[in-house]
């Protein structure tokens, strides 16, 4: 049973993000959320991330982030076999971009 609760609580972490409206909400809702070492972790992938999308080399990749290469790795795996949610949200992010 303790999956169940889990899924649960994820679901429910999911939903209440998707209530945000603005950064600001976006900024007080993490900051009570999160350390402020969890949160420039979870910034750093997602920057990693949006890099080695847009085809950045790995060296380029450490030098501006000093992620490391393992994170690099791990975060290029997600983006090769993972669910697709990082090219979702970048296509939505180019999208708003450019106007559409």
């Amino acid at each position: 049973m303790p999956g169940k609760y889990i899924k649960e609580n994820i679901d429910f972490l999911y939903k209440t993000i998707l209530t945000i409206d603005t950064l600001e909400e976006c900024e007080k809702f993490f900051d009570d959320m999160c350390t402020k070492t969890e949160l420039a972790s979870i910034a750093q992938r997602l920057v990693v991330a949006k890099m080695l999308h847009d085809k950045r080399v790995y060296s380029d990749i450490v030098a501006e982030t000093g992620a490391s290469t393992a994170t690099i790795s791990r975060v290029n795996r997600s983006l090769a076999f993972g669910s697709g949610g990082y090219d979702i949200i970048f296509g939505k992010m180019e999208k708003s971009e450019k106007g559409e």
